[in-house]
């Protein structure tokens, strides 16, 4: 079978019947939208879901502050020319407790019915994890259905959404004028919208860096359909001072009007502006409403904020209803070299323990592979890689497949992985009390690129 001129110098695999992997060219464009639409349309697969399509073609479009039709992959089949399978590789930046970290977000995975396991997915994934190395990036992240990414290296290693909601009637009524307003953010916020976005994640472990040109993306740069659009509002004190920012989506989630970002500056109460939010809400909410007669009736209010918020303290008896996060797929192909590149922010935990200054080497099997820790006087000299026996007891603690992910993106504590795992365990009375100082269970909040 002859590759097309236009497409065979995009050619990286010809995986047989037919069928080659290539990346992307612009050519490509209104099919990759239109397949993504099909193929991803959670009512019927007949149909398209307009704001999946309006994704991919800003993605593909070259606005996108870090991905264009180059980051995707696509499998065509050379007798129909129908792309039959694809995905796209998001480049992204989080923090680690302050630290940065580059990232590869794998998205809008999908293929076609007719064409589902043959191991087209897995090729691409082959592909998209070489385009990440190269690019630098110490992780990949996917959000996606239970277990299906586990096939690929990936580990349900981090806190995803989740949050808390109560029903409308249970919004403050309004006596007087109310306190705070809100207004549309606009390109000339950026500063501000950084700054309170930046403030009010530091007290997550894991976040996403969001600089000048992916708010301006937020802000201006999508079409008015993308599924990922938000709303970005500025929360405004009666002298016209910025105070806050708060975000939700264009639309309601079936009964449910949700805030999926709320933050304020140091020094403003979460009391005083948390009954406006409420409100807001709920008028927002119902607007939404008359704009679709389908829709259901506004229940609730839902603040969308992750398992920790200060807000959840603050009015804990209009939030009676708690949904537990579910969990990022993350992947980090070399656990040495990150832990190596997050080694400063473990030695502070260290500083900060009743274990300072301590002296010792720990080594950790993954039951195949494992790696050796050495800290001198509170300082780790040495992170290596470190080849376990086939004893199962070798080393000084043991985590089977990716579980030790967890432990280090906060997920999970050393006893929560004791308990779900017979074969993790540790040795001493020592080693799980430094475990506990170096991987801390500790709520993260990441807001990818879109």
């Amino acid at each position: 079978m002859v590759v097309p001129a236009d497409q065979g110098k995009n050619a990286i695999k010809d995986l047989g019947d037919g069928l080659v992997l290539r990346q992307a060219i612009p050519a490509d464009s209104k099919k990759l939208a239109d397949f993504n639409g099909r193929i991803h349309n959670e009512n019927d697969a007949q149909d398209h879901d307009e704001r999946i399509n309006q994704w991919t073609s800003d993605l593909i479009s070259g606005a996108h502050p870090t991905t264009s039709v180059s980051d995707f992959t696509i499998v065509e089949d050379l007798i129909s020319q129908q792309i039959v399978s694809t995905m796209v590789l998001i480049s992204q930046t989080w923090s680690y407790a302050g630290i940065p970290f580059k990232v590869g977000r794998p998205e809008l995975v999908g293929t076609d019915p007719q064409y589902r396991e043959r191991g087209l997915v897995r090729a691409q994934f082959d592909t998209i994890h070489d385009w990440s190395a190269s690019r630098g990036e110490l992780v990949q992240g996917i959000t996606g259905i239970p277990y299906y990414y586990r096939q690929f290296g990936y580990e349900m290693g981090m806190e995803l959404g989740g949050g808390r909601a109560g029903f409308i009637q249970q919004v403050p009524k309004l006596v007087g004028d109310e306190p705070f307003s809100l207004r549309i953010a606009t390109e000339a916020d950026i500063p501000l919208l950084i700054e309170i976005y930046a403030g009010g994640y530091q007290r997550y472990l894991v976040s996403c860096v969001r600089d000048e040109q992916t708010w301006r993306y937020e802000l201006s740069g999508r079409s008015p359909l993308n599924v990922n659009n938000s709303v970005v509002k500025i929360i405004e004190s009666p002298a016209g001072d910025q105070v806050g920012l708060i975000t939700h989506p264009p639309f309601r989630w079936g009964g449910m009007m949700a805030a999926t970002s709320y933050e304020i500056k140091p020094g403003v109460s979460w009391v005083s502006t948390t009954p406006t939010i409420l409100r807001y809400l709920k008028s927002i909410g119902e607007e939404y409403s008359a704009e679709n007669g389908k829709q259901k009736e506004l229940e609730t209010l839902g603040l969308w904020l992750g398992s920790s918020h200060p807000v959840y303290d603050v009015i804990p008896d209009k939030l009676l209803k708690t949904r537990d996060p579910y969990a990022w797929f993350l992947r980090v192909p070399d656990v040495t070299k990150f832990l190596l590149h997050i080694s400063s922010q473990l030695e502070k935990r260290l500083a900060g323990s009743s274990l300072t200054g301590h002296s010792g080497e720990i080594k950790l099997t993954f039951y195949g592979k494992g790696l050796r820790m050495v800290l001198e006087e509170g300082r780790l000299s040495v992170i290596e890689d470190w080849k376990p026996e086939p004893d199962r007891n070798s080393g000084d603690a043991g985590f089977p497949g990716l579980t030790f992910l967890q432990m280090v993106f906060g997920f999970r504590n050393l006893s929560e992985l004791k308990y779900a795992f017979a074969d993790c365990w540790t040795k001493g009375e020592q080693i799980p009390v430094l475990l506990d100082i170096l991987f801390p269970k500790i709520a993260s909040s990441v807001w990818p690129i879109s």
